[in-house]
């Protein structure tokens, strides 16, 4: 058995991190502000965790939590394109000084870093499916504030020889990811409204398409990360997704047969910052972690249509 710390455990990716961390018999150490994260999100394992309330720009706080940890896996930040449109400086402030003190804790303590990095990286670049080796194209300040957050996990890993990984996520979904308010993530909206026989709406024509990637597939490669020897923790990025492509009209068609519903969308204009395409390449994930998905589309999409329909009455 292990220590391991959780930063934004309470928030939908973080949460079912600690649930994959208390199954295979680990101890766990959760550090959450409740921004965005939901206490409810760990109320089952209220019992088996250490929870602080705190966040991570307290420095003490971190090392607090770090100590004793082996890994420290980052999750915690401030996301949504459309919220670093509107507050730019609020998402930099929680996502990049937030990982700065969180690096600067575990230079202290020892830990390994596995951060919780972003396909926006990517921006719009034509080029498809999305490699590691191309220069990234932030066009919105979140994606901006994901790809400083990398700059610093390599520059760490060089400067200080500390074990750092960047796992960049495509469009992770499943159980816990929240349906509600204006920064919703298109999966758990459009279920959302069609439990409550409402119009799903869509921001563009439909045809933008998206790597989705079930939440069980990124907690098995935080897992693999933090296994994995020192030597392939260079900090460098590393695409965690399924090397398949789903465009939101396609997953509305399949949502129809699973919820056995008629589907008809609500075509907005297109959102300022929002990417057209994004599939990734995942052979480094394959070559350095020994990754490889287990859940795809359709059977990660029935999995959260379960769990939604349990938990949204």
């Amino acid at each position: 058995m292990a220590r391991y710390l959780v930063t934004g455990g309470a928030g939908f990716i973080g949460s079912n991190l600690v649930r994959f961390l208390l199954d295979k018999g680990q101890e766990v150490v959760v550090l959450d502000n409740f921004a965005t994260g939901k206490r409810e999100n760990l109320a089952e394992v209220a019992g088996r965790i250490e929870l602080v309330e705190g966040d991570i720009r307290d420095g003490e706080a971190v090392r607090r939590c770090a100590d004793g940890c082996g890994v420290i896996f980052h999750e915690a930040a401030l996301g949504s394109v459309p919220r670093s449109m509107e507050d730019p400086a609020a998402t930099h402030d929680a996502n990049v000084n937030g990982t700065l003190t969180v690096l600067e804790a575990a230079r202290a303590g020892g830990q390994r870093v596995v951060f919780a990095a972003s396909s926006s990286a990517y921006g719009d670049a034509p080029e498809s499916p999305k490699r590691e080796e191309m220069v990234p194209k932030p066009i919105s300040p979140y994606a901006a504030s994901k790809v400083s957050c990398e700059a610093y996990m390599q520059a760490y890993a060089a400067a200080y020889g500390m074990a750092t990984v960047s796992l960049r996520y495509f469009n992770v979904y499943g159980p816990r990811q929240d349906p509600q308010g204006a920064y919703a993530a298109a999966i758990p909206a459009f279920v959302a409204r069609l439990l409550r026989g409402e119009q799903p709406v869509i921001f563009g024509d439909g045809e933008q398409s998206r790597d989705f990637c079930y939440i069980g597939n990124v907690c098995r490669a935080n897992w693999l990360a933090s296994q994995v020897p020192a030597a392939s923790c260079d900090g460098r990025p590393i695409n965690i997704a399924c090397g398949r492509r789903t465009s939101l009209n396609q997953i509305l068609d399949q949502l129809g047969k699973l919820l056995n519903v008629e589907v008809a969308a609500d075509y907005q204009p297109e959102r300022p910052g929002d990417v057209k395409h994004s599939l990734a390449d995942i052979s480094r994930a394959r070559q350095r972690l020994g990754y490889e998905p287990e859940v795809f589309f359709e059977d990660g999409l029935a999995k959260a249509i379960d769990w939604y329909r349990e938990n949204l009455g």
